[in-house]
């Protein structure tokens, strides 16, 4: 068995990028953000430090963070550290103040209520059950941005004044599939996963989105050990693509996986995937082998020569160790979480798109809701090398408002 893998000027474009729909915390489909065919100018590199709010108003903002969390009090840092990059680089007429919690849903109900007397917006929480827990209550009075996403509550409506924008890797997946139903109509496809509980979610939110298309749906569940398909699996597999092949694949697999995928079946099927297919710079998956596969990540990860990327310093990094692809994608939702907390601040209830570090982000405001919409950016491997796919800007949404 092998090894396992270890201001610049303004640029124009004119590409053409399928439209993503959305969905909201239940997988409701919203309105589409439409990235139809045009030509503009890319946003220029921003200013140094943003101006002060037109109002002269101090804005205060608090950020709560499960900082002694022993299972979260990483990623919690890391989140912090970002944050308060993008506060550093546009502070001018806002305080942030960082509030510790614990990991009990107690103790962030207390803080949070604290901070909705003290602050002006509160961003947080971070654990899908403490943001459960305040999307239950009855706290949320003022301008709040979740970092995460509640469990699954039905019907329920979020408060009106909550903004959720964690990463999501089910909104990944049906955009995914959106994109792939775009560029290959009328397809079937074959859903392949190796069983693990974020794969299993990732599937069921690919299947989804691709029967809403109209798609035709095959599965087949790989058995995985330590990491590792099963060899005799996955020449069952082959010889079940020689018989009747699909239209295209998709892969809820992670990077390593989708190679030994790859390696065993070739490259003629057309291959779509999630971030999780890419494990981050100098981290393996480089090589021939996924050359053609497609996926969307942030633009944190795959367009580091992006204006709006490039002027954040990178996260900190662990001593000698290199941060997990998923830690660098937690500081980068800790930059777009000041930066959207600040347009909420300036914008009060009105949309507003943002460039972001993390994808094209979208506000809006209807029916008593706050609505939040991420587009990710596609991308493909090439030579080993995982870059932007098509490589161009993606076109910003006329209908809102750009944010500086």
């Amino acid at each position: 068995m092998p090894p396992k893998p270890q201001p610049p000027e303004p640029v124009t474009f004119a590409v053409a990028v399928p439209d993503i729909t959305s969905y909201d915390e239940n997988g409701a489909p919203l309105a589409p953000v439409r990235n139809k065919p045009a030509t503009g100018t890319a946003i220029d590199m921003p200013a140094a430090t943003a101006p002060a709010p037109a109002d002269g108003n101090v804005h205060h903002i608090g950020l709560l963070l499960p900082l002694r969390s022993a299972s979260l009090g990483p990623a919690a840092e890391l989140l912090r550290a970002g944050f308060m990059a993008a506060y550093e680089r546009d502070r001018s007429g806002f305080e942030v103040t960082v509030i510790d919690t614990g990991d009990g849903s107690s103790d962030t109900l207390n803080k949070f209520a604290q901070a909705q007397e003290e602050q002006d917006i509160v961003v947080g929480p971070l654990s899908r059950s403490a943001v459960t827990a305040v999307a239950n209550s009855n706290l949320v009075r003022k301008p709040t941005i979740a970092l995460n996403h509640p469990d699954n509550r039905g019907n329920a409506r979020l408060p009106e004044k909550m903004l959720v924008m964690g990463l999501s890797i089910e909104a990944e997946a049906r955009q995914v599939a959106a994109w792939a139903a775009s560029e290959q109509p009328g397809a079937s496809a074959l859903i392949l996963s190796a069983g693990s509980p974020s794969q299993r979610r990732t599937s069921a939110a690919f299947k989804q989105e691709w029967l809403r298309q109209g798609g035709k749906i095959e599965t087949m569940d790989l058995t995985a050990t330590n990491g590792y398909l099963s060899d005799a699996e996955l020449v069952q597999l082959r010889a079940r693509l020689a018989a009747t092949p699909p239209g295209l694949l998709f892969a809820a697999l992670d990077a390593d996986q989708a190679r030994q995928l790859r390696v065993a079946i070739g490259g003629d099927l057309p291959l779509y995937g999630t971030s999780s297919m890419n494990p981050g710079a100098g981290r393996g998956a480089s090589g021939p082998e996924l050359d053609g596969a497609r996926l969307l990540d942030l633009p944190w990860q795959v367009q580091r020569d992006h204006p709006q990327v490039m002027v954040y310093p990178q996260p900190p990094q662990p001593g000698e160790r290199r941060l997990t692809a998923d830690m660098e994608r937690l500081y980068a939702l800790g930059i777009d979480a000041f930066r959207v907390a600040r347009e909420v601040a300036l914008r009060p209830d009105a949309p507003f798109t943002l460039d972001g570090v993390t994808g094209r982000l979208a506000v809006r405001f209807e029916d008593g809701q706050t609505i939040f919409e991420r587009t990710e950016q596609a991308a493909s491997y090439q030579q080993g090398v995982l870059g932007t796919w098509p490589p161009k800007e993606i076109a910003t949404p006329a209908a809102l408002p750009q944010a500086q």
